[in-house]
């Protein structure tokens, strides 16, 4: 079937060993509400030997939706043929669709639609799992228009997105062939720096995430020397783009978290001596340049702790910390000061032999400890406005020029 010269939206599927899976992420493309004839989908079959390029190929002789298909030898990651994909890609905007997930009813529609209106190059649709997790926090409510510093974006940087292709190549966009997980996180977050603004549709789940049976997902095998791997691209990529200070630190906070911290959770505990110890090696150059204080304010107690273990390459604090957290302990809640700044007495809280810092164990952020919320003096207290405070200065210099005339009287 002939494509149309200019579509709305290139459809670009890279799909490895995708059987069954491939057969609702079609029909779902298929069943869009944009029109067959406003989309077309590039499908990149990455040396599979289950049926799929069968498939592909059978789908594309019948479907009203234009589709190209490739045809390729394994290239051992998603990076090479997305690649490919947006290579071949003519429609205004692109969607990285996984082979085993699936838009929902009226997605790119509605997805199109707001890139449109608000000339934003970047589109969030709200994500829904099927028998796996999906991010919630930046879905909150539908924006027109945010930025990274404006909203939870940076904590949802899969590639299943909308992105206005004018964006990608006048940038030379690509993913990076070197990484075998991580790789769209790069991609991603460079879109939402360069973009011209990012929109977020939270009232209408317009991609299921869906967890393969096989294991066969990419995030969910590989080495966790590749998570250091994707670690590194990330908090490159963000020195790249930001100085030292403020709003290096805010987005620092997502590969910290999202990467770092569960390569020091309690499997590390069970992982054989010598594994214990490469992982804090191949952290430790991480580390040093990019664990701050202003990185290190932002966390929470327990994981702050583990972040500073592992910079001080101090694995008997760490699993002396990761053991009262697997007994599922609760820390004291110790308040100093006339404050009363509140302390968490995780394990080796002034201990002077172990020589940690009392702040590392000081609230910085709001944290649930034993069903109690625990907040920092004046955390969520909002300061007052420039016109209140102006007001309030007038009060007091009125109060006083009163007191003024009544002692003189």
């Amino acid at each position: 079937m002939a494509a149309v010269e200019i579509p709305d939206v290139t459809v670009i599927i890279g799909a490895y060993e995708a059987m069954p899976y491939l057969i609702p992420c079609l029909e779902s493309v298929e069943a869009q509400t944009l029109g067959a004839d406003r989309i077309e989908i590039v499908a990149v079959n990455d040396g599979s030997t289950d049926g799929t390029g069968e498939y592909l190929d059978e789908f594309a002789a019948r479907s009203k939706v234009a589709t190209r298909v490739v045809h390729q030898e394994n290239s051992g990651g998603p990076s090479g043929p997305r690649n490919v994909g947006l290579d071949m890609a003519r429609g205004r905007y692109v969607f990285f669709l996984d082979a085993d997930d699936y838009l929902g009813v009226e997605a790119l529609e509605r997805m199109v639609a707001m890139a449109d209106r608000n000339g934003t190059d970047v589109v969030l649709g709200k994500i829904e799992g099927i028998g796996r997790g999906a991010p919630k926090s930046m879905f909150g409510r539908t924006l027109e228009r945010t930025d990274l510093f404006s909203s939870n974006i940076k904590f949802t940087l899969s590639a299943e997105k909308l992105f206005r292709r004018e964006l990608l190549e006048k940038h030379g966009m690509r993913f990076d062939q070197q990484l075998y997980t991580g790789e769209d996180a790069r991609f991603t977050l460079e879109a939402y720096v360069r973009s011209s603004g990012v929109s977020i549709i939270a009232d209408h789940v317009c991609l299921y995430i869906v967890r393969r049976d096989d294991g066969k997902h990419i995030t969910q095998s590989g080495s966790y020397a590749m998570r250091f791997d994707s670690a590194t691209a990330l908090m490159d990529l963000i020195a790249e783009f930001f100085p030292p200070g403020e709003k290096r630190d805010e987005l620092m906070i997502r590969p910290f978290v999202i990467t770092l911290l569960p390569q020091f959770d309690h499997r590390w505990l069970k992982a054989k001596t010598a594994t214990r110890q490469n992982k804090i090696e191949l952290a430790q150059p991480l580390m040093d340049k990019y664990w701050t204080p202003g990185v290190a304010r932002r966390l929470k107690v327990p994981e702050r702790l583990r972040m500073h273990y592992v910079a001080e390459g101090r694995a008997d604090l760490l699993e002396d910390h990761l053991k009262f957290l697997d007994a599922k302990e609760v820390p004291e809640v110790v308040r100093k000061g006339s404050a009363g700044k509140p302390y968490l007495a995780y394990p080796h809280f002034t201990d002077r032999k172990a020589g940690v810092p009392d702040e590392m164990f000081a609230v910085t952020v709001a944290e649930w400890v034993g069903g109690v919320r625990v907040t920092a003096p004046g955390a969520g207290k909002p300061k007052p406005s420039f016109a209140r405070r102006a007001v309030r200065k007038l009060r007091r210099m009125a109060r006083g020029a009163v007191a003024g005339r009544r002692a003189r009287s």
